[in-house]
């Protein structure tokens, strides 16, 4: 059955389901636009028919418009949506606030126990899970192998970023539209921002010392920016400052990248033959290492949470219990293959022996336990997060960071400029919110 007839079929049994239900209740869900998660709204057929009581009504946004909507919604109490798709960094600030549901009262069949350690421990306060993962990830290497054998050059499974200025300048062939390395560049604090922190950990940077000054101003910060602006101006696509996750997607999909450094839940992407032109020549390598002991990986959960104050908590419930179950992973592996099924939730996924032949299954684990955000940094900080600060300002500051350094890939500024200008604004906002004086 085709995608399309599947919608479709799906579309008419909701409509026909929904027309003989009684007072049929609606669930409003404010999603991303990637590729799992419009899986998601092609497989809902499968929800409706066993809930012809609910019908769900999607919003699907790019991430930087999600992530302003629903925390516009939540913190005005607006009401807008009732499952949210947010993620690591929201959860835990937004769950210690009131404003989240808790969901430690799923059903057994649930299996709570079964969410991997450090994926449920990041969607947890006092106790209490605020959100359910719908999929879980850090980041690692992407490459293209064939590219690499041409090179001369083998992969290592732990590169350090050496390694990857190398390869990227043993792959680049800019005449035949060939980029050695597609890195994010779109501003945005889950975007470029995300990237760059998660890079400057390696390399012994950190956002705030232990009183909460910003560091803008170290030659940690002054390496990492100026390494970043190089590999991406000699070896990276045109107009990439304009390129965040789903560009660069398309970019590797289409053999126009050797290498990308991003989240490991691309990879089911990236090794699909339907989508990408080049699926069968595809490795993977845990992020990269200045040989400082920390590696540029992240981790993250894009999870389902509900708002406090819904009028439609329990049908809301019902619906994250179907999209983030074992049954799901197994409804997705039966519809598209064990290869496209979310990744990094749960255990038992991992233990499956289906699974374990996905090619980059074992890479993704790895990674997602390789990242510590209780110790993200060389040197020790006063707070929690890899590619972000788990601090409510953080959004705001990081976006207006994440523009400086956009801008500094777009040439407008210089890398020196970006610092400054990020050191200004962060010593500034930490000022207004009372961290320091």
């Amino acid at each position: 059955m085709s995608k399309l007839t599947r919608i479709l079929l799906g579309a008419t049994t909701a409509t026909a389901m929904a027309a003989g239900a009684a007072q049929a209740e609606t669930v409003t869900i404010a999603t991303v636009n990637n590729g799992d998660m419009i899986r998601m709204q092609e497989l809902a057929d499968d929800f409706a028919q066993k809930h012809p009581d609910i019908e769900l009504e999607w919003v699907t946004l790019e991430e930087n418009v999600l992530r302003q909507r629903v925390t516009q919604d939540i913190a005005t109490q607006g009401g807008q949506f009732d499952v949210m798709t947010i993620g690591t960094y929201e959860v835990p600030i937004w769950g210690e606030q009131g404003w989240l549901v808790s969901l430690n009262d799923l059903p057994d069949s649930y299996e709570i126990d079964d969410l991997l350690p450090a994926i449920r421990s990041g969607l947890t306060v006092d106790g209490e899970l605020y959100a359910a993962p719908f999929y879980g990830e850090s980041s690692m290497v992407m490459y293209r192998t064939d590219l690499m054998a041409a090179a001369g050059l083998e992969m290592p499974e732990a590169p350090s970023w050496e390694f990857i200025r190398e390869a990227a300048a043993a792959m680049t062939d800019k005449e035949n539209e060939v980029y050695g390395i597609c890195l994010r560049g779109k501003p945005g604090w889950g975007e470029n921002a995300a990237f760059i922190t998660a890079m400057s950990n390696s390399f012994g940077a950190r956002w705030f010392d232990m009183d909460w000054n910003p560091q803008f101003d170290t030659e940690a910060w002054s390496e990492t920016l100026n390494f970043y602006l190089d590999l991406m101006e000699n070896y990276g696509p045109p107009g990439a400052s304009s390129n965040g996750f789903n560009e660069n997607l398309a970019l590797f999909q289409q053999g126009k990248c050797g290498m990308w450094i991003d989240a490991t839940v691309a990879a089911s992407f990236v090794t699909n033959p339907e989508e990408s032109k080049f699926a069968d020549h595809v490795g993977f390598a845990l992020a990269p290492d200045r040989g400082l002991g920390k590696r540029a990986n992240w981790l993250w959960a894009w999870s389902l949470a509900i708002p406090a104050g819904t009028d439609s908590e329990a049908a809301a419930k019902t619906f994250i219990n179907w999209a983030t179950s074992k049954d799901y992973l197994e409804l997705v592996a039966e519809e598209e293959g064990w290869a496209n099924v979310p990744p990094g939730t749960r255990t038992s996924l991992y233990e499956n022996p289906e699974y374990a032949e996905v090619p980059f299954a074992q890479m993704t684990l790895e990674s997602i336990d390789a990242a510590d955000p209780k110790n993200p940094t060389v040197d020790p900080v006063p707070y929690t997060g890899i590619q972000f600060v788990a601090i409510p300002e953080f959004q705001s500051i990081a976006t207006a960071v994440g523009q400086q350094f956009s801008a500094a890939l777009a040439g407008q500024i210089s890398a020196e400029e970006a610092l400054a200008n990020a050191q200004q604004l962060t010593e500034r906002e930490m000022k207004r919110a009372g961290y320091i004086d």
